[in-house]
């Protein structure tokens, strides 16, 4: 088969976060089996705007499968089928010609829609922030075995900093939950020497800021490990947990 796949796309618009939206029906042809899912939006788009249309508006940054900014619904499933893929890299050749691709937005009230297949995931940004900084000394680079770190804590701390903080957990999640972005950030720090100082106000002011930005709570069914893009481990999640419940009563202790 050479472009002439031809696919059925029901696409969610809305023109903006106080608009109502609504499921519209496009039907794109000429798509080649090794095109990826953005190539098709923008196949569309294309013939949109030749015929005086409103494209199709979509987030997309790096188109590498590494920023993960692409995060979209796609047949129900955050990023698409494929496990540990992002949109961007999720090719044609997954479906049949004729298959019709439902592509939805994230949809959690945290992340506000603002148009079409783009939301708001500033939140994310701003639960980082919550979390501070670490105190480390100015000046030249440090001797590099100068601190010394375990290499299961390594192994662990670098996973848990693969997160891209795309937002298909939340999206994955029945309670719309940022258990496991929150845990992959607390644990990059908690298991490294470097991220000791701040360690107990760094959790409670960043599961403070996760509440107060309306996300649900964790019940441990794992939606969220299996869509992610980049495979960070819902042990990250049981880290987070066990990390505020010491900060908390160090706290209270104190």
């Amino acid at each position: 088969m050479n472009g002439d796949m031809k696919l059925k796309l029901r696409i969610w618009r809305q023109r903006g976060p106080r608009e109502k939206g609504r499921l519209v029906d496009y039907e794109v042809s000429a798509i080649a089996p090794d095109m990826s899912f953005l190539e098709v939006l923008d196949l569309l788009n294309e013939h949109l705007c030749a015929h005086g249309e409103e494209p199709v508006a979509f987030d997309h940054d790096c188109r590498e499968g590494i920023c993960g900014a692409c995060g979209v619904v796609v047949n129900g499933q955050a990023h698409g089928p494929d496990a540990k893929t992002t949109a961007c890299q999720l090719h044609m050749r997954r479906y049949k010609d004729g298959d019709t691709l439902v592509i939805e937005p994230f949809r959690a009230r945290a992340f506000p829609i603002i148009k079409d297949l783009v939301v708001d995931r500033s939140v994310f940004d701003r639960i980082i922030a919550a979390g501070g900084f670490i105190s480390v000394n100015a000046g030249s680079a440090p001797e590099a075995n100068f601190v010394r770190v375990p290499k299961d804590k390594s192994d662990l701390a670098m996973d848990a900093a693969e997160c891209v903080g795309c937002g298909a957990c939340v999206a994955a999640c029945k309670n719309a939950s940022a258990m496991l972005f929150v845990g992959a950030k607390v644990s990059h720090f908690a298991l490294l020497p470097q991220g000791q100082a701040e360690r107990e106000t760094r959790v409670l002011t960043m599961v403070k800021a996760m509440d107060e930005a309306g996300f649900g709570n964790c019940t441990n069914e794992l939606e969220c490990e299996a869509a992610c893009p980049r495979g960070v481990s819902g042990d990250n999640i049981a880290r987070l947990n066990r990390e505020f419940i010491h900060a908390t009563l160090k706290t209270r202790k104190g």
